[in-house]
């Protein structure tokens, strides 16, 4: 995933947008980091009952979803 079309702006319309994208860059960024998938599939057994895991989780998105919605001046006047 060397092409970073995948993003092509920060920008959107809704913050329901926003947080879909922040979403999709923390699934983009765990396929980076662990590129095989196999082993992604087998590591959810073990993070998927884990409420640090998961709370860990829901820290990534919240901080890329600060940023895009930084990056939208906060939907101002939408």
């Amino acid at each position: 995933m060397s092409d970073a079309s995948w993003l092509p702006s920060l920008t959107t319309e809704t913050p329901e947008e926003g947080f879909a994208l922040a979403v999709k860059m923390a699934r983009v960024a765990v396929k980076l980091t662990q590129p095989d998938a196999a082993v992604r599939d087998a590591g959810r057994a073990a993070y998927g009952g884990n409420a640090d895991s998961l709370i860990a989780a829901s820290q990534v998105v919240a901080t890329h979803f600060a940023t895009v919605a930084a990056a939208n001046d906060y939907w101002k006047g939408r």
